[in-house]
């Protein structure tokens, strides 16, 4: 077994020994969760000292790929059809290393903010290391099945999560975030197997899944739906341009692209605290890193096709979204609108199909991975305290949580794009891009760059507003005495969860490139791909 691998199942693995542990070591489980989130961190820390940025050079070659295992998995004769063959196939390029770590990280604070949950501590647990494997592998897997396998394995922790241990209206906002990510995937499905039908594998000339063959013109069947040289067309629209279209709308839901969001701000105020870091700070970069990797790479043709249109959803999102969060009085969905605009800049640097652009949208997943958990889990730690999340019941909270107070400041500068912080970096860069494609491909013209420098105007907008509202000024609460003695600082748990988001927003906004050199290589032959095309 691969270190990847070792480090996909460990939770799983962990998950297994909490289901069979009795119930009087109760709280047992969450020092089982722990030590093996704190070992995947040490992993993934390694996988990322250990990756070689600069040997990439053909995205469609699995010898380019590091840490690769296949293994032949499910194989079943056709007779004079010839194979089918599922692979157990792992790898790790400049694109998805980084989100292996981000993952990492995200959950060992989603862990140390799971120290509130109180009721069915087993079944939680469980639940949460079983959704821990299934992200780790949607990152990793290079069969098209596998990977739907993964990506659908995601869905039934989180409705359970969401469910069981969320708000008031929590099995509404659970049934909304799974018919909303069903609907995608469902035709996602038909995509997959079209593809299928489609490619040939270079070395058994059967059919497969190899998302690497798919990405290569050569593997296609001549005639084949999905072919580029046939020009099919399907009710009138080219079958490659539907076929993007369809992957583009599934993990656009899970991005979330407005008009496709309405799921976000229900499953985000009614979920637990540690579900909606886990929502923010890791499955909306799922969205994103599936436009790349599958949507971009296997249809370049049509993703540049395409280009206008998503960089105008883009604007559509970071605008629409920047003013919603302006709107709200409850803090929780103000932070959840904010990421409908953030992740826009994704979007739109995607969409300039430029080096510039898309590692601005890789940074803006991961600064974006790092700073919405940070937001999420300090509106956590108020509702913990009080019950409460309305702006307007609070007052001069720097007087009495002056740690909390403090954190709270640095994520809010952090997510406004702050010099010194990863989100500018990010944010910059994306903007860069959209600004150069009009001289570079001619996709995206300049006006989309200068409507999306609205968006930063508009998150220090509310944010600074929200600061001056909640924090400045005379103590005064909505519960009164009773409040202020609830409210108390930050605890050393909560010091360290927010310690170390806050390490790696500083870290990477001084030293970007601490990101961008591993991930350089594969983002320019991924823009080598779609000049290809």
């Amino acid at each position: 077994m691969s270190l990847l691998s070792i480090l996909i199942f460990l939770p799983l693995f962990a998950g297994l020994i909490i289901v069979v542990l009795p119930s009087s070591v109760r709280e047992g489980y969450k020092y089982v969760a722990l030590a093996a989130v704190i070992i995947q961190v040490l992993i993934s820390a390694y996988i990322y000292l250990h990756f070689n940025g600069n040997v990439f050079t053909g995205i469609a070659d699995q010898n380019k790929y590091q840490l690769v295992e296949r293994l032949p998995w499910i194989s079943l004769n056709l007779g004079a059809m010839g194979k089918l063959q599922i692979d157990y196939f792992l790898g790790l390029d400049g694109l998805s290393m980084p989100f292996m770590l981000l993952t990492s990280v995200v959950m060992l604070v989603a862990l140390l903010a799971s120290w509130e949950i109180k009721i069915n501590l087993k079944g939680y647990f469980a639940l949460f290391l079983l959704l821990d494997t299934a992200i780790l592998g949607v990152f990793s897997a290079l069969d098209f099945f596998l990977f739907y396998i993964f990506y659908e394995l995601m869905l039934m922790p989180l409705y359970f999560l969401i469910g069981i241990w969320g708000g008031v209206r929590r099995e509404y906002a659970a049934i909304k975030f799974f018919l909303y990510t069903l609907f995608g995937s469902v035709f996602m499905l038909l995509v997959i197997i079209g593809l299928y039908f489609s490619v040939t594998d270079p070395a058994t000339g059967y059919h497969t899944f190899n998302m690497l063959s798919m990405m290569d013109p050569k593997n296609y069947v001549e005639g084949s739906i999905f072919s580029a040289l046939a020009h099919n067309e399907l009710f009138g629209v080219s079958a490659r341009l539907l076929g993007f279209i369809v992957l583009f709308i599934a993990f656009a839901i899970k991005v979330p692209i407005v008009p496709l969001h309405t799921w976000l701000p229900d499953a985000h105020v009614e979920a637990p605290t540690p579900v909606s870091i886990i929502l923010a700070g890791i499955l909306l970069k799922v969205g994103g890193y599936g436009i790349l990797r599958v949507c971009v790479s296997i249809f370049p043709d049509a993703a540049i096709q395409s280009a206008w249109w998503l960089g105008l959803i883009g604007i559509v999102s970071i605008i629409y979204g920047a003013l919603n969060a302006l709107a709200q009085t409850d803090l929780k969905r103000l932070v959840a609108y904010s990421s409908i605009s953030h992740m826009g800049f994704v979007l739109l640097g995607i969409a300039s199909i430029t080096p510039e652009g898309i590692s601005g949208a890789m940074m803006q997943m991961i600064s974006h991975g790092f700073l919405s958990s940070m937001l999420f889990f300090l509106v956590g730690i108020i509702y913990s305290r009080v019950h409460d999340r309305e702006i307007p019941h609070f007052r001069g909270l720097a007087l009495i949580m002056p740690k909390f107070s403090a954190f709270i400041m640095i994520a809010f500068f952090a997510s406004l794009g702050l010099p010194g912080f990863s989100a500018f970096i990010a944010e910059a860069f994306s903007l860069i891009g959209a600004f150069n494609s009009e001289s570079i491909n001619g996709l995206l013209p300049r006006w989309m760059a200068v409507c999306g420098t609205l968006g930063i105007l508009l998150s220090a907008c509310y944010f600074l507003w929200t600061l001056q509202r909640m924090f400045f000024g005379e103590t005064r609460l909505f519960g009164g005495e009773k409040w202020k003695i609830q409210l108390t600082d930050v605890n050393a748990r909560e010091v360290t969860a927010l310690c170390i988001l806050t390490a790696f927003a500083l870290v990477l906004g001084i030293m970007p490139s601490l990101a961008f050199d591993k991930m350089n290589a594969s983002v320019l032959e991924l823009i080598r791909l779609v000049n290809l095309k």
